[in-house]
């Protein structure tokens, strides 16, 4: 009964990063619509986007103790409905001001519900004594192409916006709910005498957490600035540069998925390491060489050599003694976001001063930083 208890937890686990998956693909490609419906200028937008920023950063200040009083389950089912909601109705809201409130509640909701479900992943990879972090997150990266090819398909049939994202975002939620009550229960009181709130970074903590902010750092740059670097540096065609964005998050969920067996097959600090260097190599050949076919097979392998760092640097923030899951998670997931936030911004200015090839030169310089620092993260028990 305990294995098929833990069974049923792990692939109502593996739905509800799907579910987050899809969230912020449908979100990334309603943007456009958001920006039409209220007539937002370039800089407006930017405010938008800092909204969801600042909400998800906030709330991760608090997620171990809403985690440690309402468990990981109850804290899913409740802000899938609130992500789902918030999400739902983005282009009905009266004005700006409504827009930024409710799009501070969706990134605060997105984050809550994302530490839970990573808190539970390690709890099951815990009680299962065998690695299940990578394929979660897996489940993400095809949430995410999964959302975005479902808004497109729907675009091209002429769904109107709003109509989308109603229908979607409600079979989302109602996913998420039911889904949530073949999780675990755990969580409600914490990690026995484990600090619960928020554990500001130090010692083993702030490295894993530093090298989160680099490698998401990496991984954010690639995502915002892949295919704008195809078309302009190379000289690419605008469908044929969209292409390398699909080789890379295509790469990096096939290796997620994979991702468990070399875990539970080779030590995480090894896999972490050779994995980040692997992506730092890539990129680098990839710009020197600036040739079509270069840089597929470059983020191709970049987004193979990301793919362990969020699922092995997650999990091993939970092995940092007293601190409860739920807080070290939130706490690394901090450092990570804020790397994921601020590394396209910093591209753009490195751009501006001299060019797009040499400012994408920094995920190189992430990605080495992740290889060297593998070493000291803690490694799994025996």
């Amino acid at each position: 009964m305990a294995s098929q208890r833990l069974s049923r937890a792990r692939h109502a686990t593996r739905l509800q990063f799907l579910v987050l998956g899809v969230i912020a693909g449908t979100w990334g490609t309603h943007i456009p619509s958001v920006s039409v419906r209220y007539s937002l200028s370039a800089a407006s937008l930017s405010v938008v986007l800092l909204a969801v920023a600042l909400g998800t950063v906030a709330a991760l200040l608090f997620a171990g103790r809403i985690i440690a009083r309402l468990g990981a389950r109850n804290t899913v089912a409740l802000f899938g409905l609130s992500m789902s909601a918030s999400l739902a109705f983005v282009l009905e809201y009266p004005g700006f001001a409504s827009l930024l409130a409710a799009m501070a509640v969706f990134g605060a909701s997105m984050s809550l519900f994302d530490v839970a479900m990573n808190t539970e992943g390690s709890e099951i990879e815990s009680l299962g004594k065998r690695p299940v972090m990578s394929n979660l997150h897996g489940m993400f990266s095809v949430g995410g192409m999964a959302g975005a090819a479902v808004t497109s398909a729907l675009l091209d049939l002429h769904v109107a916006p709003a109509t989308q994202l109603l229908v979607v975002c409600s079979g989302l939620a109602a996913i998420a709910l039911v889904a949530s009550r073949a999780m675990l229960d755990t969580h409600a009181s914490g990690d026995g005498g484990a600090v619960a709130h928020f554990a500001w970074p130090r010692g083993a903590l702030l490295l894993i957490g530093t090298l989160a902010f680099a490698g998401m750092t990496a991984e954010g740059i690639l995502y915002d600035w892949s295919v704008l670097y195809l078309k302009q540096e190379l000289g690419l065609a605008q469908a044929h540069a969209a292409l390398g964005y699909a080789t890379f998050t295509g790469s990096m969920a096939l290796a997620r998925f994979g991702g468990d067996r070399l875990r539970a097959r080779f030590r995480e600090r090894a896999v972490l390491g050779w994995s980040a260097a692997v992506a730092a190599l890539a990129m680098a050949i990839a710009l020197i060489a600036a040739r079509g076919w270069v840089a597929y097979l470059g983020l191709a392998l970049a987004g193979a050599g990301l793919a362990p760092v969020a699922p092995i640097l997650f999990n091993a923030s939970t092995r940092v003694p007293g601190v409860s899951r739920a807080a070290a998670i939130a706490s690394v997931t901090t450092l990570g976001y804020s790397g994921f936030l601020v590394g396209p911004p910093i591209i753009g200015g490195i751009t501006t001063a001299t060019s797009l090839t040499a400012a994408l030169f920094v995920v190189v310089l992430a990605a080495g930083i992740v290889a060297y620092g593998a070493r000291f993260v803690p490694d799994k028990p025996g």
